[in-house]
């Protein structure tokens, strides 16, 4: 007689296909994102952490094109930065996961399988 069964989700190939799939996820929501951002209307693509004085000529053309009252305005940059604090964060999370996921993967691949695992991830960062 045999011990009970293993869970199938303690399946190591499970897993692996699993994190494998995840990370692709990941990276294709990464992709997408960037191509919505390049096709943001007027391209006008807002910039991480207001780089080059993006937020202000979000808010410019906003105040410009919507006609904003002076206290619209305001209120329109504080939303655009809570909006920027928002991302930044969930963009920081987002890092932490996909290196956890990395991480996780490699420690069940043997070397050779994460030679050709980097090669993977190379190959789909140069798509992007």
């Amino acid at each position: 007689m045999t011990g009970p069964a293993k869970p199938v989700w303690r399946n190591p190939q499970l897993l692996l296909v699993l994190a494998l799939i995840f990370l692709c996820g990941a990276i294709a929501g990464a992709v997408a994102m960037g191509t919505a951002f390049h096709h943001w209307p007027g391209n006008a693509r807002p910039a991480p952490s207001w780089r080059e004085g993006g937020k202000e000529i979000s808010l410019l053309r906003f105040k410009k094109e919507l006609n904003l009252t002076p206290a619209q305005t305001a209120e329109l940059e504080l939303v655009l930065d809570d909006f920027m604090k928002y991302y930044q964060m969930l963009q920081s999370q987002m890092d932490e996961v996909r290196a956890m996921g990395k991480t996780r993967i490699q420690r069940v691949l043997d070397e050779d399988q994460q030679r050709k695992f980097e090669k993977m991830l190379s190959e789909l960062k140069q798509l992007r």
